[in-house]
C-alpha cells in the first residue's frame, strides 16, 4: 500500500526550511527584544478546556476540533489554538505569583478540521504571543507592536491595523440585544449559518464572509455606540497611542474575531496586495478567560499568526529569506586507511565549530567531488593513501578549483581561517 500525507497536511522539505527558519528565528528575536519569555504547552488538552474557553457555539468547537477518547475514556482534543492552554498553565502552575504582567510567546502546531486552501491547513503552525496580568491599553498597543515588528522584520510591507472594541460583560449584553432586535426583520436575507448564529451567538453575525450577509452587517448597529465609559475610554486611549506612533489603522465595526472569550480590544494586522484574505494575524483581549478555566480573575491580551500565511505573503511579495547554512567542508577519501583518517578529521572539524560532511560510501573521487559541489561546500578536504603516509591533507577551494597541500595538524585551522594557499 502506498501511503500519503493526510489531507490538509504537508511535509516541510529541506528546500522549504529557509523560510521557516527565517520566520521562527525572527519571531524569537523580536519577542525577546520586547521582554517575552518562551512557554510550551501540550499538543492535546482535555476537551472541556476548549469547549469552555473557545465557546461551544463556535465553528471551532462544533465542527473543527480533533477530539478522541484516550485509554482511560477521557475526552482529549488536539489543540485548535494556544490561548486556552496557556491560560490553563497560568492557573495550574500559579504563574500569577510571578512578576506581572507576564509576557509569553510560543511557536508550534495546532489542528483544525477545516477545508484546506492556500495558506490554511488541518495541521498548521502558529506564532502565539500573550500578556497576562495587565488591562492597560498600552499593553494592547505593545502586543500589536510585537506583531507589527515581526512582519516588518521578515520584510512584509504595506502593513496596517484593523481595530475594534467588543465591549465587556457590562455593556456587551445590551448591544447584543440591540443587534438581535435589528436583525429580527432581516432574517430572510441572511444565510443558514447566520440564522443559527442569530440564535446562539448574535455577535458572530458581523463576521460572516458571504456577500449578502456582509451587506446587511455593514448597516447593522455599531458596538461603538453601546460601549460603557470604561470600554470607550480604553478604546480611545489605544487609538491615541496608535496615532502617537503613526501606525495606520482603521476602526472596523464588523471585526469581532471567532472566539467567545474576547473582550474590549480586538485587532488584525493586514498586508495590502496579497489577495482577498488581507489579514496576516488576529488577536484581542480576554479579561475573563483565566478565571473561567480555574485561575484568579486576570486581564490578558494576545494574538496568533499562522506561519504558513506569513510565508505565503513573503513569497507573494518576492521576499527571499537568508539561506540555511550548509556544511562548509566536504571530506573526500580514497582507500580504507584514508577513510579511517577522514572519520577522525571530520569530527575534529565539527568539534572546532566547522560544519563537515562526507559521502561515506567508498565512491570514486569524481563522484565525491560532484557530491561536494551539489551540497554547496566551500572546501573539499581530500585524503588518499599518499596523503595519510605523508601526514598532509589536500584542500580544494570549490569556488575556483584551486588546491594546496597542508600539514595534517594545520588542516582544521587552515579551513577555519580560510587560509588554504
Amino acid at each position: 500500500m502506498n501511503y500519503r500525507a493526510p489531507r490538509g497536511t504537508y511535509d516541510i522539505l529541506p528546500e522549504d526550511q529557509a523560510h521557516w527558519r527565517h520566520v521562527t528565528e525572527t519571531t524569537r528575536r523580536v519577542c525577546e527584544l520586547f521582554g517575552y519569555e518562551q512557554i510550551d504547552v501540550p499538543v492535546f488538552e482535555q476537551t472541556g478546556l476548549f469547549e469552555r474557553s473557545v465557546g461551544e457555539s463556535t465553528d471551532i468547537v462544533e465542527k473543527e476540533m480533533y477530539t478522541f477518547l484516550d485509554r482511560n475514556e477521557e475526552r482529549m482534543t488536539l489543540r485548535p489554538e494556544f490561548t486556552a492552554g496557556i491560560c490553563r498553565a497560568y492557573a495550574e502552575r500559579k504563574l500569577h505569583g510571578r512578576p506581572q504582567p507576564l509576557r509569553l510567546y510560543t511557536i508550534g502546531p495546532a489542528f483544525r478540521y477545516e477545508r484546506p486552501q492556500a495558506g490554511r491547513y488541518r495541521q498548521f503552525y502558529q506564532i502565539d504571543v500573550e500578556v497576562l496580568g495587565s488591562q492597560d491599553p498600552a499593553i494592547d498597543l505593545e502586543v500589536m507592536q510585537v506583531a507589527w515588528q515581526i512582519y516588518e522584520a521578515v520584510g512584509i510591507k504595506n502593513l496596517s491595523f484593523q481595530v475594534n472594541s467588543t465591549g465587556c460583560p457590562a455593556c456587551r449584553p445590551g448591544y447584543i440585544e440591540t443587534l438581535r432586535a435589528w436583525y429580527a426583520d432581516r432574517l430572510d436575507g441572511i444565510c443558514g449559518e447566520c440564522a443559527r448564529r442569530y440564535e446562539q451567538n448574535p455577535l458572530r453575525l458581523l463576521d460572516c464572509k458571504k456577500e449578502a450577509c456582509r451587506a446587511i452587517a455593514d448597516e447593522a448597529p455599531r458596538i461603538a455606540d453601546s460601549l460603557c465609559d470604561e470600554c470607550r475610554t480604553h478604546f480611545d486611549r489605544l487609538r491615541s497611542y496608535l496615532d502617537d506612533l503613526g501606525r495606520p489603522y482603521q476602526v472596523n465595526h464588523r471585526l469581532v474575531r471567532g472566539f467567545d472569550y474576547y473582550t474590549k480590544t480586538v485587532f488584525e494586522v493586514w498586508a495590502e496586495g496579497i489577495g482577498a484574505q488581507n489579514a496576516v494575524c488576529g488577536g484581542g483581549r480576554y479579561d475573563g478567560l483565566i478565571g473561567m478555566v480555574g485561575g484568579p480573575e486576570t486581564p490578558a491580551i494576545g494574538f496568533a499568526s499562522g506561519i504558513e500565511r506569513i510565508i505565503l505573503t513573503m513569497k507573494q511579495e518576492g521576499i527571499e529569506p537568508p539561506g540555511v547554512p550548509k556544511p562548509r567542508v566536504f571530506v573526500a577519501y580514497l582507500g580504507a586507511e584514508a577513510k579511517s583518517a577522514a572519520v577522525v578529521l571530520a569530527q575534529e572539524l565539527r568539534a572546532a565549530g566547522v560544519g563537515a560532511t562526507a559521502l561515506w560510501e567508498d565512491r570514486s573521487l569524481k563522484a565525491q567531488m560532484r557530491q561536494a559541489d551539489r551540497l554547496g561546500a566551500a572546501f573539499t578536504l581530500i585524503l588518499g593513501e599518499e596523503e595519510v603516509r605523508n601526514g598532509v591533507v589536500m584542500i580544494r577551494r570549490m569556488a575556483d578549483s584551486t588546491q594546496a597541500s597542508v600539514p595534517r595538524p594545520q588542516a582544521v585551522a587552515a579551513v577555519k581561517e580560510g587560509n588554504t594557499s
